[in-house]
C-alpha cells in the first residue's frame, strides 16, 4: 500500500526528487516497493517484436549536430540532435530538433528488431538519400550548413525520420533504419519548430490519436512544406495497456506530479466536490416541465445512458439564498478526479485532472486601458476545467502538461512550466472563467489592447494531491465510475438572457470604432462560455477518448 503524507513526498524529498531517476523517486515514496514490476517504466517498450527505447536529452542519450540562431520563434533559431550512447542492438531512426527559445528538452526513438525473422525483418537499411533541404545558402547565424536528408526505404519498408548532417555528402546507409510497412502508421505535421522566408521545419505526431489509436510519436522532425509528410510514425501491434500503470503506480505517480492550482485573489467563484454540490440541493430538470428532482449525492438518480439529447440539465437549488452559497463554491471540499487513460500508441499515460466549480462568473473585457464586467455574459451554471499530465511509460517522467483555455489550449514541455516545489507542478486558474495557464498575468482573448481578459495570479491555492480516481478503461474492473460521471447532459441550465441585448448595454460605453470589435469578440467566443448552452461533464469532451486539441 502507498501510506504517505504530502509533505513527505512534496518537501522531504524535494532536493533528493531533483537529482535522482523518477523510478527511483517512486521507490523512494513507496517504502521501497517495486514499483516498475511490470512493463511500465521498465525502460523499453515492445511493439510487437520491435522494441524501443527513449533517448532524451534528461539522460544525455541525445548529441547536438548543429545550431542555427536567427529565425523562428523569437529570432532564436533551433538545433538538430541525434541520439548517442544507445543501448546495444537499437538503431537510430532520425534526427530531433527543436528551438532555441527553450530549454534543452526532448526525446527520439531508437528500435531493435527482436522479431527474429531474417526473411522478413522490421527493420531494414535505406536504399539511398534525398536532399530535402541544405541552410548553405540561409543567411543566419548558424554553426555552418546544416544538410537534411530523407531516406528512400526499400519496397514495403517506410522511412520515420531524417537525417541530419554538417556536411554535404551523402549519409551512410547505416546511419538509420526504416520500418517495415505494418509497424508504421499515417503521421502529420504538429506545429513549427522554425521558419525563415521559404524554409520551414515541423514536429511530426500520429496523426490518429486516442486512447485506441496505435500510432506512436518517434520524436522526428520534417522539413520544407510537406502535406502530408513524407515519413510515417511507428505503430504498436501489441495489445496496447501492456506498458501503462497500475493502481500502485497511479498512486506514486499522482504523489510526485499532482498539481498545485492558484486562484486569483479576487476570485469570488471557487471550485467544489461534485458531492458538495449535490448536497445543497442541485436539482435534475426535464424538459417538458414537471417537478425538479433533487439529485443524490452521488448521482445515482441522474440519467445513465450515453447520450446528450437536451431532455434533461443540472440547474441551482430553489432558494435564492442557498443559490447564492452554492455559486461561492466550498474550496475545503474541492478535489481533483482522476482520468487515466494511454496515449500515442500506449507508449504514454495521460493523466487527466478535472476540476468542478458550480458556478462560471461574469466575462470582463479590456477596452485598451479600461476594463468592463460583461454583466451576464459568460455566466453559467457548473464549469469543469481540466489540465493534463504527459508521463513517459519509459521512465515515468512528466514530459508535457496541457493546460485547458475553453474550446481550446496548449500543451508546454514539463521544462517550460512552474514548480512549487520539487516536481510539484503549478498552474492558474482564470478570475471568472477558470481557464488554466501556466503563468500569472493577463492572457487577452482579442487583438491589440482589446479583448476578454484571463487574469491570473497567486491567490488561494488548491492543491490536487486531493484526488478521486473515477476512470481507467484500460483497468477494468479496478476502477468503480461514480453515477454522476456517466451523466451525459448539461450540467446548467440554457441560456436565459439575450446577448445582443447585454452587448446593446455595454455598447453604450464603448467609443464608437470599438463596439464592432468587442461584438465579434464576444460572440467568437465558445457556446459555454456564453452560457448559450449549458456545459457537459467530462466524458462529453472531446479529449475524454481522444488527445487534447
Amino acid at each position: 500500500m502507498i501510506i504517505l503524507r504530502i509533505v513527505y513526498a512534496r518537501n522531504t524529498y524535494f532536493k533528493l526528487i531533483k537529482q535522482i531517476n523518477l523510478v527511483q523517486c517512486m521507490l523512494i515514496i513507496c517504502g521501497g516497493e517495486l514499483l516498475h514490476s511490470g512493463n511500465f517504466s521498465s525502460g523499453i517498450i515492445d511493439l510487437g517484436g520491435l522494441q524501443v527505447y527513449e533517448a532524451s536529452t534528461s539522460r544525455s542519450t541525445l548529441t547536438k549536430v548543429w545550431g542555427g540562431y536567427q529565425g523562428g520563434a523569437d529570432d532564436h533559431g533551433f538545433s538538430v540532435y541525434e541520439p548517442t550512447g544507445i543501448p546495444e542492438g537499437f538503431f537510430m531512426l532520425g534526427s530531433y530538433c527543436q528551438p532555441n527559445n527553450k530549454p534543452l528538452f526532448g526525446w527520439n526513438l531508437v528500435a531493435k528488431d527482436v522479431s527474429a525473422n531474417t526473411s522478413n525483418p522490421i527493420l531494414k537499411k535505406p536504399v539511398n538519400y534525398t536532399l530535402i533541404w541544405s541552410s548553405e545558402n540561409t543567411k543566419i547565424d548558424q554553426d555552418g550548413p546544416i544538410y537534411i536528408w530523407l531516406p528512400i526505404a526499400p519496397d514495403g519498408y517506410k522511412a520515420v525520420g531524417n537525417v541530419a548532417t554538417n556536411t554535404s555528402g551523402m549519409p551512410s546507409l547505416d546511419k538509420v533504419m526504416c520500418v517495415r510497412s505494418d509497424f508504421t502508421d499515417e503521421c502529420e505535421t504538429n506545429g513549427s519548430i522554425w521558419g525563415l522566408d521559404t524554409a520551414n521545419v515541423y514536429d511530426v505526431r500520429p496523426s490518429n490519436r486516442g486512447i485506441q489509436a496505435p500510432g506512436v510519436r518517434v520524436g522526428t522532425f520534417v522539413a520544407g512544406n510537406p502535406n502530408p509528410p513524407p515519413i510515417s510514425c511507428l505503430k504498436n501491434n501489441n495489445p496496447i495497456p501492456n506498458h501503462m500503470p497500475n493502481l500502485k503506480q497511479i498512486k506514486a505517480i499522482l504523489e510526485v506530479y499532482s498539481p498545485v492550482m492558484f486562484l486569483h485573489p479576487d476570485e469570488e467563484y471557487f471550485p467544489s466536490s461534485v458531492e458538495w454540490f449535490f448536497a445543497n440541493e442541485a436539482l435534475l430538470y426535464r424538459k417538458g416541465g414537471g417537478i425538479p428532482e433533487i439529485i443524490t449525492l452521488n448521482g445515482s438518480n441522474l440519467p445513465q445512458d450515453p447520450h446528450n439529447d437536451g431532455a434533461y440539465w443540472i440547474d441551482l437549488p430553489l432558494d435564492p439564498a442557498v443559490q447564492e452559497i452554492v455559486k461561492k463554491g466550498d474550496s475545503k471540499s474541492a478535489l481533483s478526479y482522476v482520468h487515466v487513460k494511454p496515449m500515442l500508441g500506449g507508449t504514454f499515460t495521460d493523466v487527466v485532472l478535472w476540476t468542478f466549480y458550480p458556478f462560471n462568473g461574469p466575462a470582463r473585457a479590456k477596452v485598451e486601458f479600461i476594463t468592463l464586467n460583461l454583466g451576464k455574459i459568460g455566466e453559467h451554471v457548473g464549469d469543469w476545467e481540466h489540465v493534463t499530465l504527459r508521463i513517459s511509460n519509459f521512465d515515468g517522467e512528466l514530459k508535457q502538461m496541457y493546460f485547458s483555455q475553453h474550446s481550446k489550449g496548449m500543451w508546454l514541455d514539463a521544462s517550460q512550466i512552474e514548480y512549487q516545489t520539487g516536481n510539484t507542478p503549478l498552474f492558474y486558474s482564470s478570475l471568472h472563467g477558470h481557464a488554466s495557464y501556466p503563468h500569472a498575468g493577463l492572457h487577452l482573448v482579442g487583438q491589440n489592447a482589446v479583448g476578454i481578459r484571463n487574469d491570473t495570479d497567486k491567490g488561494n491555492v488548491l492543491d490536487l494531491i486531493a484526488y478521486q480516481l473515477v476512470a481507467a478503461e484500460y483497468l477494468g474492473s479496478q476502477v468503480v465510475e461514480p453515477p454522476w460521471l456517466n451523466y451525459y447532459r448539461e450540467w446548467g441550465p440554457k441560456i436565459d438572457y439575450d446577448i445582443d441585448d447585454e452587448l446593446k448595454k455595454l455598447e453604450k460605453l464603448f467609443p464608437g470604432r470599438l463596439k464592432s470589435v468587442i461584438e465579434n469578440i464576444v460572440k467568437k467566443l465558445p457556446s459555454e462560455v456564453l452560457g448559450e448552452e449549458g456545459p457537459t461533464g467530462p466524458k462529453e469532451k472531446d479529449n475524454w477518448n481522444g488527445d487534447e486539441r
